[in-house]
C-alpha cells in the first residue's frame, strides 16, 4: 500500500513540473520537499514564510535541512497581517490568504507553474479553515492527493532515513492564545520562551497555552507525571513566572491538537 501512494505522490510531482513548495520544516512539507529532490526532470523550490507568530527554531531547522540536502530555498519576511491582529475563529483563513498571495508573488515572478504544501490526508478530518484558503488559491496539496496520511509520512519519513519522522507537529504561535484575544509581541515571546525552556528540559512537543496572565501546559503523552514529580519542579515553576506568567497550570489532559478550537 505504502508503494503505491508513494508511485502516486511520484507521478504527481513529475505531473506538475515546475512548482514552489511552502516549507515550514514540520514532517510533512519536509519530507515532500525530500520527494520532490529525488526526481528528475521537475523543477522546484521551497519557500518558507517568516512571521512574528512562527517560533524561529522552526524557521532554522528549515534553513538548516535545505542547506544540508542542498534544495534551493528563498525565505520570505511577512509582517503582521492586521486581518489576524485579534485572533478571529477565521484566522487560518485570512492568515492563508495573505501569506500564500506572497508565495504566489515569487512563484509568478520566477516562472513556476503551481504551489503545493504539505497538507495530507488526515488533516481534511480536522477543525482546518486553512485549508478552504488553499483550495480557493488553488495550492497542490500532493500528500493529500496521494492519500497519505500523517503516519504514512511519519514512515516514510523513516525509512528515508530524515530525522523529522517523529518530530511532534507543531503549529503557529497563535494557536496558543484564545480567539477574538488582542495578539501582542509580549505574549508570543512568553509562548515562545517558555515552550523552548520546556523542550530543554526535556519536554518536546509540549505546547503553553496562555490564558491573560495564566500558562496551561499540555504535555505530550507520558510527561504528565514525569512534570509533576520533577525534582526540578519549583525551578521550572520559577522560570516560567519569570518569563511573564502569573500562574502555571498543569493540563490533565494533556497535549491535543485545536484545544483552543471553538467545539472545545
Amino acid at each position: 500500500m505504502m508503494h503505491k501512494k508513494l508511485k502516486k505522490l511520484d507521478n504527481i510531482l513529475h505531473g506538475m513540473e515546475s512548482f514552489v513548495i511552502a516549507f515550514s520544516g514540520g514532517v510533512d512539507s519536509t519530507f515532500l520537499v525530500h520527494r520532490a529532490s529525488m526526481l528528475k526532470k521537475i523543477k522546484f523550490s521551497a519557500i518558507t514564510i517568516v512571521t512574528p507568530y512562527v517560533p524561529k527554531k522552526e524557521i532554522e531547522e528549515a534553513i538548516e535541512f535545505c542547506t544540508a540536502a542542498g534544495v534551493s530555498h528563498s525565505v520570505i519576511e511577512v509582517g503582521f497581517p492586521e486581518a489576524v491582529r485579534h485572533n478571529p475563529v477565521e484566522r487560518c483563513y485570512l492568515c492563508k490568504k495573505e501569506l500564500f498571495q506572497s508565495v504566489r508573488d515569487y512563484s509568478v515572478a520566477n516562472g513556476f507553474k503551481y504551489i503545493a504544501d504539505g497538507t495530507n490526508h488526515d488533516d481534511s478530518l480536522d477543525f482546518r479553515p486553512g485549508i478552504k484558503a488553499l483550495r480557493e488559491m488553488e495550492v497542490r496539496s500532493p500528500l493529500q492527493e496521494a492519500g497519505m496520511t500523517k503516519q504514512d509520512v511519519r514512515d516514510a519519513s523513516s525509512e528515508a532515513g530524515l530525522s523529522t519522522w517523529d518530530k511532534p507537529s507543531n503549529a503557529c504561535l497563535l494557536t496558543r492564545i484564545p480567539y477574538n484575544t488582542l495578539i501582542t509581541d509580549e505574549d508570543l515571546k512568553k509562548v515562545e520562551m517558555a515552550e523552548q525552556y520546556l523542550f530543554e528540559k526535556g519536554f518536546v512537543g509540549t505546547r503553553v497555552r496562555i490564558h491573560g496572565d495564566a500558562a496551561r501546559i499540555e504535555c505530550m503523552p507520558g510527561y504528565l507525571s514525569k512534570l509533576v514529580n520533577n525534582p526540578e519542579r519549583e525551578l521550572i515553576v520559577g522560570n516560567l513566572k519569570k518569563i511573564g506568567f502569573r500562574f502555571i497550570s498543569l493540563d490533565l489532559e494533556g497535549y491535543r491538537t485545536g484545544s483552543m478550537n471553538p467545539e472545545n
